[in-house]
């Protein structure tokens, strides 16, 4: 049902769980485990899955929080749980207890953060235009005004889809080679013409060493390769399907 970092594990006052696709009661594309509120899910089986993610995180249901996910570098600071709308945001900051902070994906990278000792904790959605755009960086920032040391940081990525399974188009290397000359190490050869493999987790490692976190991990899974385990917008646009489900992974402070 879920996978834990023991870099993260070993931080004391600090739950977290990179949430798999299994363990839950939604059906057919979505099964079994789908957290994505912007899904078109049924929203009882949303709700009762995101329920078990919070109890295994010893939060209120409620209390479990996320975004309106943008593919941006915003940050939300959180203390409790919204009033409202779900802001629009790809990150979030808080220092409040039981609360997690939940963040969807399904090919783009999860990132958990955590500054035991100043209890800061942070979630980011970061796929390639929030890695691009700064979600990284930003998301650091908004926990060093809480009171976190960026060298004290430790930050986990968790299932993203791999350089194996992200081809893109001549346009998209370029923009990135236009940023920055030396991003193209961060591209393979594919085997259709004028196109290229992309190394997402390897561009977020790369934005997390240039935030100066004290250690980031990377745990290597690949949301494309891992059907069993892991949603994939990518796999699930190949396959012509009309939705797909989401991943949560979340952190919280007892």
């Amino acid at each position: 049902m879920f996978i834990t970092s023991p870099d993260l594990a070993a931080l004391p006052g600090i739950r977290h769980a990179f949430f798999t696709r299994e363990g839950g009661v939604s059906t057919g594309i979505y099964a079994s485990l789908n957290g994505g509120l912007g899904s078109r899910d049924d929203a009882a089986a949303i709700a009762e899955n995101r329920a078990r993610m919070a109890r295994h995180l010893s939060v209120a249901p409620d209390n479990l929080v996320s975004l309106y996910q943008v593919h941006s570098p915003d940050v939300a600071v959180v203390t409790g749980p919204w009033l409202g709308e779900r802001p629009r945001a790809d990150a979030m900051v808080t220092t409040a207890p039981g609360v997690a902070l939940g963040v969807s994906s399904a090919d783009c990278g999860p990132i958990l953060f955590a500054d035991a000792e100043a209890r800061v904790i942070g979630g980011a959605h970061s796929g390639w235009k929030g890695a691009f755009s700064g979600v990284v960086a930003a998301t650091v920032t908004a926990m060093e005004k809480l009171g976190a040391r960026r060298e004290r940081i430790v930050a986990v990525l968790g299932p993203t889809i791999s350089a194996a399974a992200y081809e893109v188009g001549p346009e998209f290397v370029e923009r990135f080679k236009q940023e920055n000359a030396t991003f193209g190490r961060f591209f393979k050869g594919s085997e259709r013409p004028a196109h290229a493999m992309f190394d997402l987790p390897g561009f977020i490692a790369h934005k997390a060493q240039e935030a100066g976190i004290g250690l980031f991990v990377d745990l290597g899974l690949c949301t494309y390769g891992d059907e069993r385990r892991f949603f994939s917008y990518r796999r699930t646009t190949h396959r012509g399907e009309p939705d797909y489900g989401r991943l949560i992974s979340a952190i919280a402070l007892d």
